[in-house]
């Protein structure tokens, strides 16, 4: 087991993470803008760490498909904080709320022991119109961002997950297996209330929204069989077996080791590698799988060390072929199923990943607990961070 890296006073840690319930696209959660997604799960981070609010060193959040204006900074101050704390907005795609987490444990190894929130959120219900200015000045109206240039082919998401599933062998049948489970485990952990004490509750048009919506009750194998190709003709890939989009926002605290030991608090996650790859843009489902193979040999890990893996499901065929790569058994990752189930809410999906590890990780209390958080994304690129637990007021 790795021993600590960096001295405490820049050793980044994450000491508690929420999220709101994860909802269809127009579905509970429709009416709300990002920033008011955002807002109840910064004031509770805040509040329920009984931390001072003057002392956030800044807010870094994720966001993909939003209409700009830095919704970091609106999301702060409709949730209460000073007008002195700072906040800022990144945008990597579907990774941008890992690599918002990311980006505030390399400042905390910068040192001063300062406190960042972090995180992602997305309202794919409520994202703006998107149009390009035409040579009249009249609009071009587009459904997605132009990721790579055109010599790349700049696949859509569908069709490089059937290039995936076909240059990596993984067929129509494991694929449907694979998210039928993924629902399973949602349902399953729903019902034990595994996921309760994560989750913010929203207010909602006169009532709360308090659980995700996503998981289904009706699938089966055989109604799995019967959806057809969704994106190429006579492919394996389907509706079936390919994650929903969805609103949501999730963030995390990120401090430094030795500030976490003044708070006083219990556990945390320790950050000991984070990385982002770039692979070729045909096959960008992969590219969770690079960062990961990169970060753990930084570390010194290998992959059957991780005791706990969360990986987001935009497609069944992506993520087995990236746990292949890293040689880790499906049943090992998303313990309590992943996107296939719970829905990809772009910006949020990947702070949903550090929430759902740290919950994972103070469930089987076991110490010195390695996890790995990962994520591919649009344009050909993957981010990973490899975390492990640790009960600090036992040390």
């Amino acid at each position: 087991m790795p021993a600590e890296l960096l001295p405490p006073e820049r050793q980044p840690v994450i000491i508690a993470a929420r999220r709101t319930p994860v909802c269809r696209t127009n579905g509970a959660l429709r009416t709300l803008r990002a920033h008011e997604l955002l807002a109840p799960v910064l004031r509770e981070l805040v509040s329920g760490l009984g931390l001072d609010a003057e002392s956030v060193a800044d807010v870094v959040i994720g966001n993909a498909v939003g209409g700009g204006g830095n919704v970091a900074r609106l999301a702060l101050l409709e949730a209460g904080l000073p007008v002195g704390v700072p906040g800022l907005t990144v945008d990597r795609q579907c990774g941008s709320g890992l690599d918002a987490i990311v980006l505030a444990a390399r400042l905390v190894q910068g040192g001063g022991s300062p406190l960042y929130l972090a995180g992602g959120v997305e309202s794919t219900s409520t994202a703006p119109l998107r149009a390009h200015r035409n040579h009249d000045g009249g609009p071009e109206f587009y459904s997605r961002a132009q990721f790579v240039p055109e010599s790349y082919g700049d696949p859509d998401m569908g069709v490089a997950a059937e290039t995936v599933a076909r240059e990596y062998g993984i067929g129509r049948d494991r694929q449907d297996a694979f998210a039928l489970d993924s629902h399973q485990k949602a349902l399953a952990a729903a019902k034990d209330g595994v996921f309760d004490a994560e989750l913010v509750p929203l207010a909602v048009g006169g009532r709360t929204v308090s659980a995700d919506d996503g998981p289904r009750r009706s699938l089966t194998p055989a109604l799995m069989a019967r959806f057809p190709a969704a994106f190429v003709p006579g492919g394996s890939v389907t509706a079936g077996n390919s994650c929903f989009n969805a609103d949501a926002a999730s963030a995390v605290v990120v401090t430094s080791l030795a500030r976490a030991r003044q708070l006083g608090v219990e556990d945390a996650l320790l950050v000991r590698g984070t990385g982002t790859a770039g692979v070729a843009p045909g096959v960008l489902g992969i590219g969770a799988a690079v960062a990961a193979l990169d970060v753990l040999a930084a570390a010194g890990v290998t992959a059957d060390q991780v005791d706990l893996v969360e990986f987001n499901e935009a497609f069944a065929s992506q993520t087995l072929a990236c746990l292949d790569q890293l040689g880790i058994e499906s049943a090992r990752a998303n313990l309590d199923g992943g996107a296939l189930a719970l829905g990809h809410a772009y910006g949020a999906s990947g702070a949903v990943l550090v929430t759902r590890l740290l919950a994972q990780a103070r469930r089987s209390a076991a110490p010195e607990t390695l996890a790995l958080a990962m994520i591919s994304m649009a344009g050909g690129m993957g981010t990973a961070a490899l975390l492990e637990y640790r009960r600090l007021l036992t040390r």
